[in-house]
């Protein structure tokens, strides 16, 4: 089936614009839903309200969504009292853009940091901040609401290729780089950093937190997929398994299940907790053997992301082609056509998947079904529950292979 188009975000182009430098290499949302941010290539990151975009594709058509955000949206004046009324920013990074995440504070949450009794930011909970990791190894932290930049973290030595907060509220901020380390800042702590987690043999690609953010998973070149104890800042486990470089990786909303997209052309459903392979979902037939995983076949998995009801997956792969997937099918449940598409993710509220392509986003409806009572118990407990103790239940067999997704 083809996915239903929802509207389009174009960056303004000029004569002189050459396509080099405009990739959109990230695309995320607010925690709330209330913010879209993208990197419209070069220097540029563009803050839009998603409710009012989202209006504006149902008032002028999929059509020229850039052109209507752009001419109805207020912008933010400094005598402004309404201090989170949503409105749009342009915010020039000073170098070219590789990642980006929101992050939201929760104020009783208490910092991991020792100096406490002095800060230079009081974060509290209507405070959103905006992540930036550049091309130069730096990462500049903003604050949404007004544009205004708030620190500057500089300690990567190379492209800052994937950013990801802790989803407790705490502003604990993970980037991953190529310099092949993850680093782990606290932003309540004005931006310290707190450690350098090593272990990868080359270049980082991407770091995702679980729900509960007690594991990070990142991704890199040489096959790499790691386990990290966010508590210990020690490796759990490697995920062995991949044919090429991983350069995605996304955990679902009830912790128990881990996507991951290679450009071996394979995306792959893990269980975390015992590093063992439930689904595959290949982008090229027949798939190709481990020697030629990596071959120029067109078929590069970009990237890919879990939606918000914990049965679909989606990902976009150099094959002009976008992919629903079902975690219980084999083949695609929708499709939808893409050129040059390099990062795609989730709204909020799992309605909406966007994907980026040259400085511009495009939106589809996801697939929309009612989950099944059985479905959501199972997310229910496997929030609080990791494989081995679900093995150990005294229930039947067949129930445990389901809440173990093994069925």
């Amino acid at each position: 089936a083809r996915s239903r188009t929802v509207g389009e975000l174009l960056a303004p182009t000029s004569p002189f614009d050459k396509k080099c430098g405009r990739e959109n290499w990230t695309v995320a949302f607010a925690p709330d839903g209330s913010y879209l941010a993208w990197s419209q290539g070069h220097r540029i990151v563009k803050l839009v309200p998603w409710a009012q975009c989202l209006n504006n594709f149902l008032l002028h058509g999929t059509k020229n969504g850039a052109n209507a955000v752009s001419t109805r949206l207020p912008r933010q004046s400094s005598e402004s009292g309404q201090k989170n009324k949503p409105c749009e920013h342009i915010i020039d990074c000073g170098d070219i853009v590789w990642s980006l995440a929101f992050g939201s504070s929760v104020p009783e949450k208490q910092s991991r940091c020792v100096n406490i009794e002095w800060h230079r930011f009081k974060f509290g909970q209507d405070q959103l901040l905006l992540a930036t990791g550049l091309n130069n190894g730096r990462i500049k932290i903003w604050d949404v609401y007004t544009g205004k930049l708030l620190l500057n973290l500089m300690d990567h030595t190379e492209v800052v290729r994937d950013l990801t907060f802790a989803p407790d509220g705490s502003l604990i901020l993970v980037s991953a780089s190529r310099d092949k380390t993850l680093r782990v800042w606290d932003l309540k702590d004005d931006g310290n950093m707190m450690k350098v987690l090593r272990g990868h043999p080359n270049w980082v690609y991407g770091c995702a937190f679980s729900p509960d953010s007690s594991i990070l998973c990142s991704v890199g070149a040489s096959k790499a997929v790691f386990l990290w104890d966010m508590d210990k800042y020690s490796m759990l486990r490697k995920l062995e398994g991949h044919h090429n470089d991983v350069v995605a990786c996304e955990f679902s909303p009830d912790g128990a299940l881990l996507a991951t997209a290679s450009y071996d052309t394979r995306v792959y459903v893990w269980d975390p907790h015992i590093g063992v392979i439930l689904r595959e979902f290949g982008h090229l037939f027949p798939a190709p053997t481990p020697i030629f995983a990596g071959g120029a076949n067109d078929r590069w998995v970009r990237s890919v992301c879990f939606s918000h009801d914990g049965l679909h997956v989606a990902s976009l792969a150099d094959d002009k082609m976008v992919r629903f997937w079902r975690i219980d099918e084999e083949y695609p449940v929708q499709v939808a056509p893409l050129n040059n598409g390099l990062c795609c993710t989730f709204s909020t509220d799992g309605s909406v998947l966007a994907a980026g392509q040259d400085g511009s986003v495009y939106f589809w409806a996801t697939p929309s079904q009612v989950s099944s009572l059985q479905h959501l118990c199972r997310m229910a407990i496997r929030r609080v529950m990791p494989t081995s103790q679900v093995k150990n239940l005294p229930i039947p067999c067949k129930v445990v292979e389901f809440l173990c997704y093994q069925i």
